[in-house]
């Protein structure tokens, strides 16, 4: 006689699990905390690598550029008169020549002027005015937020 066999739980429709099979899913919870910690870590990383001059700039209401993905050229002016390139000093005398070179070189025509406040108006223009000369036309005033408004207020 042949034995049948008796089906215990007839809803599984005969299908049985293994206890011993390998576990198939991805465990993704110590990739999540690697990346957490890596974010904090670039988040509080990223405002130590700024690099400039220190100048006290005015304040003005006018909202920030949009962001860019090339550094741009920096030109400043410091209190005491000095006009630095990025962070080199540049004589008065050698500027323009400079410029000329950094616009043959760049594709790019545009450059941040940040002045202290204290510089008078046409030492600014001096200023804005050779960098014209020398192939810079797009030219952008660097403030400071927080500043007055037309309407007297605090921005």
């Amino acid at each position: 006689m042949a034995a049948v066999r008796q089906n215990r739980n007839p809803g599984r429709k005969g299908r049985r699990r293994s206890r011993n099979r390998p576990m198939s899913e991805i465990n993704i919870t110590p990739f999540v905390d690697v990346m957490l910690v890596l974010l904090i870590v670039f988040m509080v990383a990223a405002p130590l690598l700024t690099v400039g001059v220190d100048v006290e700039l005015p304040k003005t209401a006018a909202g920030a550029l949009p962001s860019e993905n090339d550094e741009p050229l920096t030109v400043t002016l410091t209190a005491q008169g000095e006009i630095l390139v990025q962070t080199s000093p540049a004589p008065e005398a050698e500027f323009l020549t400079l410029l000329r070179g950094i616009a043959a070189e760049r594709g790019d025509d545009k450059v941040f002027l940040r002045a202290d406040g204290s510089i008078p108006y046409s030492r600014v223009m001096q200023v804005m005015g050779a960098m014209d000369a020398a192939g810079f036309n797009n030219i952008g005033l660097v403030t400071d937020l927080g500043g007055p408004t037309f309407g007297g207020a605090g921005g």
